[in-house]
């Protein structure tokens, strides 16, 4: 009995195991051959039932700031945030059970409340359907662009907008290594034409007031040769959903470790 205490001592006791347990639940909640960086996996909890009366957002990770913005502004000191990669909106296919997956362990560490913002994000329903199994909600519309700009403000714009092609602040933000070194513009430009022939405008649907993401958006259309247009959307569904979810979780009891 001493010995196999002295051994568990060493490899750092029930708190290391817990640690450990923490990072494997992180690791399982991802498909195979994707990963988190470091400062983006969660914290070991402290048991099951640890986040009781929080609320955990599900989120794409190219909504991280917008998310950690809304939170300030709206007082939601009581929600979580899990991000899996913005890369997967490349790969699609990762997206749904990479989500299932994350839901689960939310369940297992107690969440009472959790939303998923993502749309449909090319998943073809798919992600649709695992959320039905889950009983877990997501953001209206096929995509970022129709819950940031708000779904039916979107839709009513759709006929004017069929050779648009959009921009978020995230994407201002990193157009050049997102879309002009991601596909490769950079070294073989004669596939501009290719890829962004049959648009006549670039849309900017902009968060926040940024001069700087204003320009960077500006020199993105300029580099596609495509007509400049800012909208200010805002957050849309984005701030709607997240308030909702405050009001859900404000009256229950708080519960933290």
């Amino acid at each position: 009995m001493r010995k196999r205490e002295g051994n568990r001592r060493r490899r750092g006791g029930s708190r290391a195991r817990r640690d450990e347990r923490a990072r494997r639940a992180v690791r399982a909640s991802l498909p195979p051959g994707a990963d988190l960086p470091p400062e983006e996996e969660l914290r070991a909890e402290e048991g099951a039932g640890a986040r009781a009366g929080r609320a955990l957002v599900i989120a794409c990770g190219a909504l991280a700031a917008e998310i950690m913005l809304l939170k300030r502004q709206l007082g939601l000191d009581r929600l979580d945030m899990h991000c899996l990669p913005a890369s997967w909106h490349n790969t699609p296919q990762f997206i749904p059970d990479g989500v299932r997956a994350r839901i689960r362990q939310a369940r297992a560490q107690g969440y009472g409340h959790i939303l998923v913002a993502y749309g449909d994000c090319g998943t073809g329903g798919a992600l649709d359907a695992v959320l039905a199994e889950e009983g877990v909600e997501r953001l209206p519309g096929a995509h970022c662009y129709a819950f940031l700009s708000g779904a039916q403000a979107f839709t009513r714009k759709q006929e004017e907008d069929t050779r648009a092609y959009f921009l978020t602040d995230y994407l201002a933000r990193h157009f050049d290594s997102l879309v002009w070194r991601g596909l490769q513009l950079d070294r073989h430009p004669e596939l501009l034409a290719d890829y962004f022939g049959n648009y006549e405008k670039l849309v900017h649907l902009a968060q926040t007031d940024d001069p700087a993401l204003d320009a960077a958006a500006r020199e993105a259309a300029r580099r596609l040769g495509l007509r400049h247009e800012r909208r200010l959307v805002g957050f849309g569904d984005l701030q709607t959903a997240l308030r909702r979810l405050r009001d859900e979780t404000c009256d229950e009891p708080h519960n933290e470790t």
